[in-house]
């Protein structure tokens, strides 16, 4: 599951992430890069050649997507050439980005910045905090507050993905999300589809699995699903029109295709007698779920939609 979600969390930043097209990442490899351009001796991920420019690294694009730049932090500049000093400079800086995303709303509390550091600055991190720890106690007598957690380098690598992962996912659900519009073009429902028709409702506290904006695409897609699956499947030999659903999710009420469908017919009607047509309304077999999603892909495909989306 955590492989999958980081495989398209990547897939999505590689894409719209940044201001000047496409740039590749790597979770965590060229993100803990991106942050200490000026100093490249950080082991890369193998088989991963990037060439980082000023306009693509990790601050650039958190200032595209947010608008806001991090207080006292330049998207691009030189950090000290000791290595302990280095580390507490970007052990500053990932405290500060951390503070900043919490203060917009970020679900974090379970990252330290030390997780953001590449596995050479973790372990100065470890060592210096370590000594700083037991000379604490030795002049006090007493433990300091916080725990060290000295992680060997394969668990750490394991955490450090998971906690970039969790930042960019943060970043997305602050800064992308909210740009959600419940509009569905000028067609609009009649009144007795709106009556016999679920609601879903889009106030804060309404949920406590999904946001506010991601039940306004659920709104959305009911609605585009409703209006539609009519108008797609009208003259459908492959089950007729299909019935009418109550879509609450974004994994089981999508994965027979139907509801994306309904949804990009009412951007691209043209994608209906080329692909929509051609798809099972009631599928039952393993075969049928394949087909639809086959021909879905290809529909994205045609309209140069390409997101990496596999069938």
């Amino acid at each position: 599951f955590f492989q999958n979600t980081l495989t398209a969390v990547k897939s999505w930043f590689t894409l719209f992430g940044w201001s000047k097209g496409q740039n590749p990442i790597s979770i965590p490899h060229s993100l803990r890069s991106d942050v200490c351009i000026v100093q490249l001796t950080v082991a890369q991920e193998k088989n991963f050649k990037r060439k980082v420019d000023k306009d693509k690294g990790f601050y650039d694009m958190l200032l595209h997507l947010s608008g806001q730049s991090i207080p006292g932090i330049a998207a691009s500049q030189s950090l000290p050439p000791d290595p302990v000093e280095r580390m507490f400079q970007l052990h500053w800086q990932h405290s500060e980005l951390l503070s900043f995303l919490k203060s917009q709303g970020a679900s974090l509390s379970h990252v330290m910045p030390e997780f953001l550091l590449t596995p050479e600055d973790y372990e100065i991190w470890t060592e210096v905090n370590t000594g700083l720890r037991v000379g604490s106690m030795r002049s006090s007598g007493k433990l300091s507050v916080r725990p060290i957690f000295v992680l060997g380098k394969r668990t750490f690598e394991t955490m450090s993905k998971r906690a970039w992962t969790d930042v960019l996912l943060q970043i997305y659900k602050l800064f992308v999300l909210p740009r959600v519009s419940s509009h569905i073009g000028s067609g609009q429902l009649s009144s007795e589809n709106l009556e016999n028709m679920p609601q879903i409702k889009s106030e804060p506290l309404c949920s406590n699995i999904y946001s506010r904006y991601e039940r306004t695409i659920l709104i959305c897609l009911n609605k585009h699903y409703e209006k539609n699956r009519k108008i797609v499947w009208k003259d459908s030999q492959r089950g007729g029109i299909p019935p009418m659903r109550w879509i609450v999710n974004f994994d089981h009420d999508l994965r027979d295709g139907l509801v994306l469908a309904a949804h990009m017919a009412a951007y691209c009607p043209y994608l209906i007698p080329t692909h929509f047509i051609r798809m099972y309304t009631n599928p039952r077999t393993h075969e049928q779920f394949l087909h639809n999603s086959l021909i879905l892909v290809k529909a994205l495909h045609a309209v140069h939609l390409d997101i990496d989306i596999k069938v």
